[in-house]
Order: C-alpha cells, then structure tokens, then sequence
C-alpha cells in the first residue's frame, strides 16, 4: 500500500484498503477558524450532544478576518471563542498568540507523522508534509467530527511525482509546486493524494514541504504527502507531545501514475491569472508593473520565506510606485524575525509588517485590491476577484521573485536585483 492507504487502514481499524473504498476512519485532530468554525458549532448542536468528543484533539483559531476587521467578523470569532470557553478547548488560540493555523498547528507539534486530520479549510493537506493524512472538510462534516471523533470518506489513489536532480539559486518548493500544477492543471489531481518524493525533496527545508503540500489542494487533490525522513524527524522533535507512528509507502505499492520532473529545468515560475495552473518561468514574464506585493500566507509565511526576502530587501528600498505588505505566519515567526533583523530590513525598505492574519490572501483585510490594480503576491489563489475586485489582477510566486519585484516595481527574477553571483 502507499503511505496513505496505509495511514487510512490504521484509522479505519483495518489491516487494508484500497483506492475507491469508502470507510469511517478516526481523527486524531480537527480543525476550524473564524470563518468555518461558527457553522460547524450550529450544526454541532444541531446534534444534540452537549459535550465534543475530545476537547484536547480540536483546534479553533481566528486567522482570516482577525484581528477583527469589522462588526461581522467580530461576532464570528466571538462565536468561536464563546464555544472554546464553553467546552474548555485545550487548543483555542487567541490573537496575540495565534498564527496562521496551517502554519500554527505544525510550529505547536499539534499534527504528527501518520497522523488523520480534517480542516474546515481546503488548505488542510498542508500536514502532509509531515507524513500525515490531512484534507479539507465542510463546516458541516467537522460539525459531526466535532461530536464522533469520525469522518467517512473515500480511499483516494495516488499519483506519485518525483523530482530528480538539485534545484536551481532562488528556486524554492514554491516553485517546484507551481511548475506542477502548471503541467498537470487544476484538475489533474482531482480527489487524488499527491505523493512528493525524488532526491529534490529530500533536500527541501520543512518549510518548503509545507509549500509544496499546501498547494496540493490547487491541482484539485484530496490531500498531499511526503515520506518522513531526518528532516521530518528533526522538527518533530521537540515538538511532539504525544505519540506518533511514521509509516512509508511499500515500494511495490500501486499508483494510478507516476510523474517525473528533472528540477534542473526548472526556474523560478510565475503563475499568471486567473489560475494557479497558468504558470510561466521568470525568463518568460515581461514587463509586468505591479502595484502591491504580498509576502505571506499559509504558503509562503514561514520564516524561510522572511529570511529569503530579507536578503533581498537588505540595503535596499521598495520601489515607489508599489507598496509590500509582509505578513509573519505566526506570533513566533514574527518573534524570530524581530530577533533576527528581519523586521528592521522590512521597515527600511519601506515595507508595512502586520501581525499575523490570512488578510489579503482571500481579500479579506490589510491589502484589497482596487478595480485595475494588480498584485504579486506568494498566497496560492489567484482567481477573479480573489484578492478584492474582480477586475483586478493577482500572480503568484515565492518570496524571492517577489521581494526582487518589489525593489524593480515589476515582475523581475531575483538575479535582476542581486546579479548571479550571490
């Protein structure tokens, strides 16, 4: 069985499955925020329960609209904080200690290797990258979850992608996942879990698996996985409260596909609107002006991603016809960028640095978009309207390419800023 298969009959009580089955399987954690969370407790009550299954094994954490942006949001983490109190949730993170909850719930040792977990937001299969099983759910599916500890879903197969070879300067997991996407379109992992593996991967810092997982969900897949390796390891540890059990995929497991990439022909990519597929490598851009950059979100908020756009932004100033707007993905990411001067380089520069929010990745606050404004940003959509108006344009890429864009005022490729040789 591949890793998932085997993750899923672990958590179904079983010794096999196989892609297609439809089974219940345990959870070891359950998420929601601010915006899925007040739906998942109306229809949590709606049950009749009085008490969640487990209060240690969920997690509720106000992100996209916090800090309260207006009266509405207000009342929806109200809503949220109200129910953590009611059911003296272990795993209520307030602002002022919350993060960016797929971002946060790693950095907590909340999520483990082998791990099931369900989120009420499709950016879930993050934690795959940590050797775990972790996909997006409807509020009303984590509503049940909340009063079971169970989800039904079914067996998804695998499409395994390899990355041979050493990556390219500047070229990131980022890349490497918006260079996929691009060749297989949104669609071309629809209800599959996507296997990441391959000699390119296994140098990949944590952060960029995390990336690389993150954006499964954008190529249509019901999660994305990685093998725990020393790295893997090496994060967890520390971190992990609990117990976990690592599981490997056997190496005559079945795929529906198996799909190799060589990283050496791959530079950093820019995916142009309106879809994450409609990728393009730097070299191929243009000259694109641009009128804000965004570094940040569960995509590209961790602090590699600071510290890549730091050495960029270092000695020099955002260009004057845009501004840059960075977003730590957690309090101890900001925490750790104040320590390291990251945050002083940024206010230099000439950039704004908030406190950790989703904000502008889903147009919510701190960076919409007007009509005919056009936006880089490292976040993982780029649909009509995703960033504020719908007539306004949103590209994707990882934090070298954007903070280089943000010195030049158009798209650029970080050696047009530093030159080759650094």
């Amino acid at each position: 069985m591949t890793i998932t298969e085997k993750i899923l009959a672990s958590h179904a009580g079983g010794d096999v499955v196989k892609p297609g089955d439809l089974i219940n399987i345990r959870l070891d954690l359950i998420l929601a925020n601010d915006v899925t969370a007040p739906i998942a407790i109306e229809k949590f009550r709606e049950i009749g329960v009085e008490r969640v299954f487990d209060k240690n094994k969920i997690v509720l954490v106000p992100d996209h609209y916090a800090p309260n942006k207006d009266i509405e949001s207000a009342r929806q983490c109200k809503v949220m904080r109200d129910f953590a109190r009611e059911q003296d949730l272990t795993n209520y993170f307030e602002v002022g200690r919350m993060g960016i909850e797929h971002a946060l719930l790693p950095e907590q040792g909340l999520v483990l290797p082998g791990d099931a977990v369900i989120g009420a937001d499709s950016h879930t299969c993050t934690y795959g990258a940590l050797g775990a099983f972790s996909t997006g759910a409807g509020s009303t599916d984590v509503g049940a979850a909340m009063a079971t500890g169970e989800v039904w879903l079914k067996v998804p197969s695998t499409i395994k992608f390899v990355y041979k070879g050493k990556l390219n300067k500047w070229v990131g997991g980022k890349d490497l996942i918006l260079y996929t996407i691009g060749k297989i379109g949104v669609d071309g992992a629809l209800y599959k879990a996507m296997e990441f593996c391959g000699e390119a991967i296994q140098r990949l810092s944590m952060d960029g698996r995390f990336t690389m997982c993150n954006m499964a969900i954008e190529a249509g897949a019901k999660s994305g996985i990685m093998a725990v390796d020393e790295t893997t390891l090496n994060y967890v540890k520390g971190r992990a409260k609990r117990p976990y059990e690592v599981y490997a995929s056997d190496p005559d497991a079945s795929y529906e596909n198996v799909i190799e990439f060589d990283v050496l022909n791959i530079e950093s990519q820019v995916a142009f609107p309106h879809l994450p597929s409609n990728t393009r490598g730097i070299s191929e851009v243009g000259d694109i002006p641009i009128d804000q950059v965004v570094i940040g979100s569960c995509t590209n908020g961790r602090l590699e991603d600071l510290r890549v756009a730091a050495e960029m932004l270092k000695g020099r100033k955002i260009h004057p016809s845009l501004r840059l707007i960075i977003i730590p993905a957690t309090q101890e990411i900001y925490r750790l960028a104040l320590k390291r001067g990251f945050t002083e380089t940024f206010v230099e520069a000439g950039a704004v640095v908030s406190t950790p929010t989703c904000g502008p990745c889903l147009g919510g606050h701190m960076g919409v978009l007007a009509e005919g404004e056009r936006a880089l940003t490292t976040t993982n959509r780029n649909f009509v309207g995703r960033m504020g108006h719908p007539e306004s344009e949103v590209y994707l890429c990882g934090p070298a390419v954007a903070a280089a864009s943000a010195v030049l005022g158009k798209i650029a490729s970080p050696e047009e800023v530093v030159g080759s040789g650094e």
